[in-house]
C-alpha cells in the first residue's frame, strides 16, 4: 500500500526525465481535476459577480501549470527563464471576490501537483478542497443576515402625531431614521426615504402589507441592505 502511494505521489522515480506519456497524464489529470474544481465553484456560487470566463479559466489554469511544471522539470534554470518570461506578462483583470482568488490558488496547487507527478497529492488535494467549499455552501457559514433595510414610498399625506406610518415603524424596526423627502410640486404626493434597522427580517412582508394598509401611501419599496451591496 505504501508502495502504491509513493508511485502515485511521483517519490518512486521523481528524478526522471518527464516521459511522453508522463506529461499526456499529467495534462489528462489537470484537466479533470480542474473541471472538478469548475463544477464545484459553478454549483456554490452565489451573489451576481457570476462569470463564464472565470470559471473556463479555473480549467485552463489547472492545465496551463501542469504544463508549465513538466516544463520546468528538474531544470533551475529553466524555472528562473520561465518567471522572467511570465513577469513579462500583465494581468489586468480585478478580482473582487476574496472567494474567487481562493479558487485560483487551488488551481495553482492542483495544477503544480499534477504536473510534478505528484498525482495522490494532486487527487486527495482537490478532492478535500472541494468537499470543504461544499461544505460551507451546505451550512452557509459565515452568512449573517442583515437587519438593515432600506424603506422608500410615496406618501400624500403628512407626517404627523395622528399619522399610523410612526406606530408601524416601531412596531416592526428597533430604530428608523427619515434619510431624505422628496414633495413633488404639481401634486400632493411626496416620496420618502428611510433608514431601518428591523427586529425581524422575517416579517418583512408583514410590515411591507402593514404599510400598504396606510390610506394615501403606495409604491413601497423594502431592500435590504446586503441585497444593496451585492448590485
Amino acid at each position: 500500500m505504501n508502495r502504491l502511494w509513493q508511485m502515485l505521489d511521483g517519490e518512486l522515480g521523481y528524478d526522471s526525465v518527464f516521459t511522453p506519456e508522463s506529461v499526456v497524464l499529467s495534462l489528462l489529470l489537470a484537466f479533470v481535476l480542474g473541471q472538478v474544481l469548475a463544477w464545484v465553484y459553478y454549483g456554490t456560487h452565489s451573489g451576481l459577480s457570476y462569470s463564464r470566463s472565470f470559471v473556463q479559466a479555473l480549467v485552463l489554469i489547472t492545465v496551463v501549470v501542469s504544463l508549465v511544471m513538466t516544463v520546468i522539470g528538474n531544470s533551475i534554470i529553466t524555472a528562473f527563464g520561465l518567471m522572467g518570461a511570465l513577469a513579462i506578462v500583465r494581468f489586468r483583470n480585478m478580482l473582487k471576490d476574496t472567494r474567487d482568488m481562493s479558487f485560483i490558488f487551488c488551481a495553482l496547487v492542483i495544477g503544480m501537483a499534477a504536473g510534478s507527478q505528484r498525482y495522490a497529492t494532486a487527487i486527495v488535494g482537490a478532492v478535500m478542497l472541494c468537499s470543504i467549499v461544499i461544505y460551507l455552501r451546505l451550512v452557509s457559514f459565515g452568512a449573517h443576515p442583515s437587519q438593515n433595510a432600506f424603506l422608500r414610498f410615496d406618501f400624500s399625506g403628512a407626517v404627523g402625531p395622528e399619522c399610523p406610518l410612526p406606530s408601524i415603524l416601531k412596531r416592526y424596526c428597533s430604530s428608523y431614521s427619515l434619510v431624505s423627502t422628496q414633495r413633488n410640486d404639481d401634486s400632493n404626493w411626496a416620496e420618502f426615504a428611510y433608514q431601518l434597522s428591523l427586529r425581524d427580517h422575517r416579517r418583512n412582508d408583514e410590515l411591507v402589507g402593514a404599510l400598504g394598509e396606510v390610506a394615501g401611501l403606495g409604491n413601497v419599496s423594502l431592500v435590504m441592505q446586503e441585497e444593496l451591496l451585492e448590485v
